[in-house]
């Protein structure tokens, strides 16, 4: 047990010891470290290989699905999860709503550009990382979007009538991923990825199947209320960022990238540009279920 005299000596370099502390948590990442990305090389090209796993005890899906936005205006970014998510108004759908509403093409493009982006979470377990050998075999959350949904659902209910339904979450009857990152265009596409064939996870060892089991993560957490501003502060942001005018201006109405599992992770400046989608409006273009669409993986 530390003594007076001990704490007293150690004041005097209090002030050292703070500023140390405190040059330390501003170099901390804050990212969350449950998340697994892939890394690529210096060319934008990457693979690994990955297991989708089962939902969660006490959770119905084995992934949710989160709607976001991400543009700037003439006050900055609005990075926001979108109150769609859970079926609730949201200010930058009404919004978009309304522009769309105009018939004024460039309305319509101003609307484009500010409509939502979804991101499915899942838990994953990692079978080979090539850049980062150390995440082999451990447990992880991965974002992803539309592009691996698609692969995903095209696996559980395949086009063709020689091809059998597959549960790629499944621990004994699914299957293991190939992930393969290339960079086209300056965009990250994951085109080539594709599902092996159906095999048990561990040859079908129950107790190592229960450890993985045993460490998943909640995915609910990700859509529970206490991640969402109300719908009063978003309409605050929302009006802060575009300056009182519904339409911004031209020149400031810029979006984020195209999703890479963790856009929403990076500083608002290191962002880029995406093009004009050629969808519509939020409610037009965002009406989907689970098993529909969503812009890039």
């Amino acid at each position: 047990m530390s003594s007076f005299k001990d704490f007293k000596n150690k004041s005097k370099n209090s002030i050292n010891d703070l500023m140390k502390k405190l040059d330390e948590s501003s170099k901390k990442d804050y990212k969350d470290d449950r998340f697994w990305r892939p890394e690529p090389d210096k060319m934008g090209n990457g693979f690994a290989v990955i297991r989708f796993l089962a939902a969660p005890a006490n959770e119905e899906f084995p992934w949710v699905k989160l709607f976001s936005h991400a543009f700037q205006g003439p006050g900055g970014w609005y990075i926001e999860n979108s109150l769609t998510t859970n079926q609730q108004k949201d200010p930058v759908s009404e919004l978009n709503t309304q522009l769309w509403n105009t018939g004024s093409e460039e309305d319509k493009n101003i609307a484009r550009n500010r409509k939502r982006k979804t991101t499915y979470i899942s838990n994953i377990l990692v079978i080979k990382d090539e850049a980062n050998p150390q995440n082999e075999g451990k447990v992880f959350l991965y974002k992803y979007g539309t592009k691996i949904f698609d692969k995903i659902q095209e696996k559980m209910k395949p086009e063709f009538k020689d091809e059998d339904p597959v549960d790629p979450f499944n621990f004994w009857t699914g299957c293991n991923f190939k992930l393969k990152m290339r960079k086209i265009g300056g965009y990250t596409n994951y085109d080539k990825s594709e599902f092996d064939s159906p095999s048990a996870l561990f040859g079908g060892d129950d107790a190592k199947i229960e450890s993985v089991w045993n460490q998943l993560n909640s995915l609910n957490e990700f859509i529970s209320p206490s991640n969402f501003k109300t719908y009063e502060e978003l309409k605050k942001r929302l009006y802060d960022v575009l300056g009182g005018d519904i339409r911004g201006t031209a020149e400031n109405n810029k979006t984020a990238e195209d999703i890479d599992e963790n856009d929403f992770q990076q500083k608002p400046s290191s962002i880029k540009q995406k093009p004009k989608a050629e969808d519509s409006a939020d409610e037009e273009i965002d009406a989907l279920s689970y098993f529909e669409q969503f812009k890039n993986a």
